[in-house]
């Protein structure tokens, strides 16, 4: 077994094994846990790269806990598509942690950093191992590790944060009682918990009523988590008042590995044969979708405050990557499009959070009335958020182009032309919410006065370690945006079409 097998356990047992040492560390001093959290991850960083080389170079990895070969014991199983994911994650949290460096002095009690930083290396540890992991119930130990971290960051805030908490804590309870239910089920019918092992029973037995029962059930639980419409009551408060490192967080990675499980169970689980077998459900992801698409931006519409309106978005968006994943049977196009916009949401939505809360921080504003002027007193903060903005609408040149144009070509490859609609009436309804805020920003002017950042008094400004990773987030909705119109990225789509079982080389 070559070394580079080992990494992707390693990863994990490192991540937990280093929020523990953390948090003894905290006791000596209280900035050891960021930069021990930084340089952990940082590393975990140049080990994905590894992980991302091999699998495209000589195919999925496969690593059985112990020794012990499946179904008896637990197997780790990285190929193209999560390998990739695994390095968009790592990536995000090590951003994340820059920028909290100096958002969470403003947000969080000072007491409470160790216990913050420990919180967020215990989620990252739960993304990385719902990433890597081939085995349904090891999967579900992962999830509510990465779930009970994130009730307990959003809670830490305080005040009204932990309304939110609570309400979270109860919808993903019930997701996460749905998703066991629902694998014990499946488990019930195959006494297997492993991926493979399924994808080869499961065939047999796609008339079965625990089979049926089994998906239903396990598809509801993680549509909650990954709050995609019409099970998102909850999302737009927790992402509306928990501290603004956690919301970037959530909205750019913690939201796409609840996703990632849904792909899985739609790839490597039950196939595309189970969703062929029965005749529309393909169609009905898709209009589940599409209402997902219209609603959440029109309600991103209606909202006056800046994080809540993102929230929204986020409704929004996730409809796209959802979208992708109803057409995919029908065109692999659909696939590329899940694949580009998992990037691309993630990049733009973390630049969108980190921007709100970067504005909250130094000007005390949250209502997009307020930001009349903000465009000359914050112009680095207000460039990225225009960029990330004009990535989310779908601009040419731009991220969120790619993924749309993706999206479209799987809607006339399907002969689904509806879809394409949608999709561009989505772009339009983008354009209105967003321009709001840009308007704001730049163009009116307050009362009658030159300019309303002339009335506020000038605050500090913001530390290099927030304004660092927003620029370089809305630099690569520009620069990813190029890369995915080119061949670059070909070779990796074609291993993920591969390594799912698409049979398709485009």
């Amino acid at each position: 077994m070559d070394l580079v097998e080992h990494f992707p356990v390693l990863i994990v047992g490192l991540s937990m094994f280093l929020a523990y040492t953390m948090l003894l560390a905290g006791y000596l001093n209280r900035r050891l846990p960021f930069f021990m959290s930084l340089a952990m991850n940082s590393f975990f960083l140049i080990l994905s790269l590894f992980i991302l080389n091999h699998v495209l170079a000589t195919g999925p990895i496969r690593y059985w806990q112990g020794g012990w070969r499946p179904p008896w014991g637990i197997e780790y199983v990285v190929d193209a598509m999560n390998a990739y994911l695994l390095v968009i994650v790592i990536s995000m949290v090590i951003l994340g942690l820059i920028y909290s460096r100096g958002n969470v002095r403003h947000e969080i009690e000072e007491r409470k950093h160790v216990t913050f930083y420990v919180l967020v290396q215990l989620m990252a540890a739960g993304m990385y191992g719902i990433t890597v992991t081939g085995d349904l119930f090891n999967m579900f130990i992962w999830l509510e590790i990465a779930s009970l971290t994130a009730y307990a960051l959003i809670a830490v805030a305080g005040g009204r944060a932990l309304r939110s908490a609570y309400n979270y804590v109860i919808m993903g309870s019930i997701g996460a009682c749905l998703y066991i239910f629902g694998v014990c089920w499946i488990y019930s019918v195959t006494g297997t918990l492993n991926f493979a092992d399924m994808r080869l029973l499961l065939p047999l037995v796609y008339d079965s009523r625990a089979v049926q029962m089994g998906f239903a059930m396990i598809v509801v639980g993680v549509m909650i988590k990954a709050y995609i419409f019409p099970l998102h009551l909850w999302q737009p408060d927790v992402y509306t008042y928990a501290p603004s490192t956690i919301s970037s967080m959530m909205a750019s990675v913690h939201v796409k590995v609840m996703f990632y499980m849904l792909l899985r169970m739609f790839y490597s689980v039950f196939t595309l044969d189970f969703i062929r077998h029965y005749i529309g459900l393909d169609l009905l992801i898709c209009w589940v979708a599409a209402i997902a698409i219209l609603a959440g931006s029109i309600w991103a519409i209606k909202q006056r405050n800046l994080k809540r309106m993102l929230a929204y978005s986020s409704v929004s968006q996730m409809g796209y990557i959802l979208l992708g994943l109803g057409l995919s049977p029908l065109s692999p196009w659909g696939l590329v499009g899940v694949a580009a916009h998992i990037l691309n949401h993630a990049i733009g939505k973390g630049c969108l959070f980190m921007c709100a809360g970067a504005i909250s921080q130094q000007e005390g504003l949250r209502d997009i009335r307020d930001f009349e002027g903000l465009g000359k007193k914050m112009p680095h903060v207000c460039a990225a958020f225009t960029i990330a903005a004009l990535s989310m609408i779908g601009i040419p040149l731009t991220a969120g182009f790619a993924s749309k144009l993706f999206l479209i070509v799987a809607s006339l490859d399907a002969a689904q032309y509806p879809f394409v609609a949608v999709l561009l009436l989505s772009g339009l309804l983008n354009l209105v919410y967003f321009w709001r805020v840009i308007d704001q920003m730049y163009f009116v002017k307050h009362k009658g006065t030159e300019n309303a950042a002339e009335v506020r008094e000038t605050g500090k400004s913001l530390p290099l370690s927030m304004v660092a990773p927003i620029l370089i987030l809305a630099s690569l909705c520009i620069i990813m945006g190029i890369i995915w119109l080119t061949n670059i990225p070909m070779p990796l789509i074609n291993h993920i079409l591969s390594n799912l079982r698409m049979g398709v080389t485009l």
